[in-house]
C-alpha cells in the first residue's frame, strides 16, 4: 500500500476478518510495485459506503478492483455495477459450504456485468494480484516484464522441486516438506 503513488488497484473487503485472506493479493501488488488502496465495506451493512469507496478509488486512479466477499458476496457484483473498470471477485472460505456459496454468487452475475472470479481463499487472492497486474500490463510494458520474469520464477521452483524429489526421494521429500511446515 504505497501512500506516495497514485493507486491502480483498489482492494474491497466485506469484512476485516477478510483481511488475512486478502493479504496475498497485496503481497504480489507489492511485489510488482503497484500501489493499491485496501478498505473494508460490506455490501449489505454499508452500502453507501462500498459506493463511496469505488468512487474515491477512479479518482484516485484505480484501474481494477478486487473485492473479497465471503456467503453471499454481493460485494464484487455491487463495485461492479458501480464502475465499467474491471473488478476481480475473491470468494472467501465459508464455514457452512467452504466458500462454494461464495463462488457461485461471484460467478453467476447477470449479462453485462461481468465480474472475474477466481480461486477461493488465500490461492484466490494471490491470483487475483496476479490477474490485476495482468490487466495492468496490457499497457505496460515494464510491468509485462517483471510478469514474465515472475512466471520464470515460478517454472524454476517447481524444476528445483523436483530435483531435490528426484535425489532424496518421496519419503525423505515428504518428511522434509512436514518439517517446512513445523516451522
Amino acid at each position: 500500500m504505497n501512500k506516495n503513488k497514485k493507486i491502480e488497484v483498489a482492494i474491497i473487503v466485506g469484512s476485516d476478518s477478510d483481511l488475512a485472506s486478502i493479504a496475498p493479493a497485496a503481497k504480489v501488488l507489492d511485489g510488482f510495485e503497484i500501489a493499491y488502496s485496501i478498505n473494508v465495506a460490506s455490501a449489505h451493512r454499508t452500502p453507501v459506503k462500498v459506493k463511496s469507496v469505488v468512487s474515491k478509488a477512479r479518482k484516485d486512479g484505480a484501474k481494477v478492483f478486487i473485492c473479497a466477499a465471503g456467503m453471499a458476496a454481493a460485494l464484487p457484483g455491487v463495485v461492479a455495477a458501480e464502475t465499467v473498470l474491471p473488478v476481480i471477485g475473491v470468494p472467501m472460505e465459508g464455514k457452512a459450504l467452504a466458500g462454494m456459496d461464495a463462488l457461485f454468487s461471484i460467478a453467476q452475475m447477470p449479462p453485462g456485468i461481468p465480474v472475474a472470479a477466481v480461486a477461493i481463499g488465500k490461492a484466490g487472492a494471490q491470483n487475483a494480484g496476479v490477474l490485476a497486474a495482468q490487466i495492468l500490463a496490457v499497457a505496460d510494458a515494464a510491468l509485462k516484464n517483471k510478469l514474465d520474469n515472475y512466471r520464470k520464477k515460478l517454472a524454476q521452483s517447481v524444476s528445483e522441486k523436483d530435483t531435490k524429489l528426484q535425489s532424496m526421494g518421496l519419503d525423505k521429500y515428504i518428511e522434509m516438506q512436514k518439517e517446512n511446515t513445523r516451522k
